[in-house]
């Protein structure tokens, strides 16, 4: 084949993709067009789930970080909410010690699993707010309610690990006994019911404050050429 054959069958394959390219945007916008409550239920998911990617990677850097000081030999147990078994149940459970040896993690687990959610979120809020909603209302007024989710998907969570963190971390652990392995998976667990839990509580709360506010100027525009 000569050379401008090969620059010509280059040509027109690079002119075949970018034609595919755009064959399903028209797609995506039509479907939009037809469905926009699913189009932006998808939209969300997808970006949900990137989020919850980014915890999955975020998380066990940060909690090899923290687990290189003192602060896992610092107990974190806030939010006493009575007794079970004679021992006294807390909200925020995190007891000192390495997790590897039997320990809750102290300090230096709570604040793995809290900074990687709050970076998520507000990675997420911009995301959600420009992309998938496309709001124009206040940013503040979204962002205070926000922070109320957040708080609310905290204790939710930190309620959850209550029942599940130690049962999970011990099965895998030492039931299987996989060690550190068991150590990680059992991380990856805890994330994937926070992202859960996120996805379900931010969803119908995104629908109420990421709203789209008319133009004030376009409304004046249409009442002039009326």
């Amino acid at each position: 084949m000569s050379k401008q054959s090969k620059e010509t069958s280059t040509t027109a394959n690079e002119a075949k993709t970018v034609n595919s390219r755009y064959a399903v945007v028209r797609w995506w916008q039509r479907f939009t067009i037809r469905h926009p409550e699913l189009a932006q239920f998808i939209v969300f998911t997808v970006l949900s789930n990137g989020v919850t990617i980014l915890q999955l990677i975020l998380m066990p850097v940060l909690k090899a970080v923290f687990n290189g000081t003192s602060l896992v030999g610092i107990s974190f147990q806030f939010w006493m909410m009575g007794t079970t078994g004679g021992k006294p149940y807390y909200l925020f459970d995190y007891a000192a010690g390495n997790m590897n040896q039997g320990g809750g993690g102290g300090l230096a687990y709570f604040l793995a699993v809290e900074i990687t959610l709050l970076i998520a979120q507000v990675i997420n809020f911009f995301l959600q707010r420009n992309v998938t909603f496309k709001s124009n209302s206040s940013a503040w007024v979204a962002a205070f309610w926000y922070v109320v989710a957040y708080i609310v998907i905290t204790v939710l969570a930190a309620g959850l690990q209550g029942w599940y963190k130690d049962p999970v971390y011990n099965f895998f652990q030492n039931t299987l006994n996989w060690g550190a392995t068991g150590t990680t998976i059992a991380d990856f667990v805890t994330m994937m019911v926070n992202a859960l839990i996120s996805f379900w509580v931010f969803y119908p709360i995104f629908k109420v404050i990421f709203k789209q506010v008319p133009d004030e100027k376009a409304d004046q525009s249409k009442s002039v050429a009326k």
